[in-house]
């Protein structure tokens, strides 16, 4: 068995690193713009079901749909062009930010089937590479692998569609926090611009280790150290970056208030935001929160204002939690692995703005 691994590993090192080449964006950078997603749904005339939970009306992370008394369905679906060359690494990533959703509303991941776009031309090993790397992070999640569906493409894509399980009371939303609670981010921000650095040639390959280790890690460990505490709300901070998923868990009930200085960063992204190493999907959620009037960042320095409109890939979970229990939380949420959690701000009762700084 340790000969076949090596050996694998071995063939696996001789693949062209070609993915990067044959694709123009990456990641959740990748995504459309929310003002765009919302305008699009905005005039579609569907069945409604007395049995769909959380549909997409109200821009939360997956669909919840109710099977009986006590159960509900969560169901969610993700996948992108790659934002790194190893195809292994790749299919990780993919799949640990496909499962997040299911994590993101408070359910446990059982199946997933796989997603896939690819270049007739390009090598299959690649793909089988890609593939083996979301079945581990699959394997990991507890979830099982089902199969799934397969076209040609001009760029390569992957990710997931994954179902999960929920006790339908314990359901989380992201757009229902309460007043009083404190704000919990699991991960670091700065991914997105490490990677468009990366892909530039302008990043250190530490710094590119440690945004793939933050999008590598799963979700699935924070999620659990929310059972026991009051939870409000909670999303997953992903391709529209911190600001537009705040502004989507305030809702039209609340203020999100963020202290600044208690943010966890990747310093490197901080220092790339400086030199104006940025990306077109951070300027895509600037417009959004300023289109909207949702925050006013001009007293933030620029760089701290980049890493705020950061597309994340694989983002960690933004939770909203009773005061009393947030310092607990967060210390269990360490203990877990994800060491750079912290309390990041709190909920107030609406204000003007719908996001505000300390």
């Amino acid at each position: 068995m340790a000969n076949d691994t090596a050996n694998a590993e071995a063939n696996a090192e001789t693949i062209p690193a070609t993915l990067l080449s044959n694709c123009t964006s990456g990641g959740c950078g990748a995504k459309i713009e929310s003002a765009s997603l919302l305008s699009l749904l905005a005039g579609l005339k569907l069945k409604e079901s007395q049995n769909l939970i959380v549909g997409f009306d109200s821009c939360d992370d997956a669909a919840v749909y109710r099977l009986d008394e006590k159960r509900s369905l969560v169901f969610t679906v993700d996948f992108f062009p790659p934002m790194v060359d190893n195809p292994k690494t790749f299919g990780r990533i993919a799949a640990a930010n496909a499962l997040s959703d299911v994590w993101a509303m408070g359910a446990t991941a059982a199946l997933a089937l796989n997603l896939v776009c690819f270049p007739e031309t390009m090598d299959k090993r690649i793909l089988a590479e890609i593939i083996a790397g979301g079945a581990e992070k699959i394997t990991e999640a507890g979830a099982t692998l089902a199969g799934g569906h397969s076209i040609y493409d001009r760029e390569p894509k992957y990710g997931l569609a994954v179902a999960g399980i929920v006790e339908t009371e314990k359901v989380l939303r992201n757009n229902t926090p309460a007043a009083g609670h404190k704000l919990i981010l699991t991960k670091p921000l700065g991914t997105g611009i490490i990677m468009g650095a990366a892909r530039a040639g302008e990043a250190s390959g530490e710094a590119v280790q440690k945004a793939i280790a933050v999008m590598e890690r799963l979700n699935k460990y924070a999620a659990q150290c929310m059972a026991g505490f009051h939870i409000s709300a909670c999303t997953d901070i992903t391709g529209f970056g911190l600001l537009v998923h705040s502004l989507e868990m305030a809702g039209e009930g609340a203020t999100i208030r963020i202290d600044t200085a208690a943010l966890p960063l990747i310093p490197e992204a901080l220092e790339y935001a400086g030199e104006y190493l940025l990306t077109a999907a951070g300027a895509r959620n600037r417009s959004r929160v300023e289109n909207s009037g949702g925050a006013d960042v001009s007293g933030l320095p620029f760089a701290l204002q980049e890493l705020l409109f950061d597309p994340q890939t694989s983002g960690g979970l933004l939770i909203a939690a009773a005061a009393q229990d947030a310092q607990e939380l967060l210390l269990r949420i360490k203990e877990s692995g994800d060491t750079q959690a912290a309390v990041i701000g709190e909920v107030i009762p609406k204000a003007d703005s719908p996001i505000m700084f300390m």
